[in-house]
């Protein structure tokens, strides 16, 4: 069962949107919710549960989600520009054209995850688990830590 729900958060959005940093939610459980297209850059969502949770085109830029459960959350078209995600589990989450520059995704769990069309410029995957990760057309210039096989991601079969 959810902590907050989506009426619930855009009032706090609300409330802190005269704060110079985002709202504050570690360690909530926000799993199962829908918080598409919300605003919440900035916000510290660390420890956060927010597994199955739809964050569809969500402004989450500079957001810090380390620790926090992503697992099989739609990120699609997101916006995690500088997001920390340091230690997330982002087990097979959908991340598709999801903006990650500047991500910092060190040692997250990325297994089985879909980074289609997905921008990672100069993201930070330094010892990330990629096991069937999706990357296909992801655009990868200056991201650090990839894995040597990294193409095996990237290419489409055949």
């Amino acid at each position: 069962m959810a902590d907050l729900n989506r009426t619930e958060i855009v009032k706090l959005i609300a409330i802190n949107s005269g704060c110079s940093r985002g709202v504050i939610l570690r360690g909530v459980d926000l799993s199962q919710q829908n918080l598409s297209h919300l605003y919440l850059a900035e916000a510290n969502l660390a420890f956060s549960n927010l597994s199955q949770s739809y964050l569809i085109q969500a402004d989450l830029m500079k957001c810090d989600l380390s620790q926090a459960n992503l697992s099989y959350a739609d990120l699609s078209e997101a916006n995690l520009m500088g997001a920390n995600l340091r230690h997330a589990n982002l087990a097979g989450a959908d991340l598709r054209a999801a903006d990650l520059t500047e991500a910092d995704l060190r040692e997250a769990d990325l297994r089985g995850a879909n980074f289609r069309s997905a921008v990672l410029l100069r993201a930070n995957l330094w010892n990330a688990l990629v096991d069937e990760a999706n990357f296909l057309y992801a655009n990868l210039e200056g991201a650090k830590g990839l894995p040597a096989d990294i193409e095996r991601w990237t290419e489409s079969p055949g």
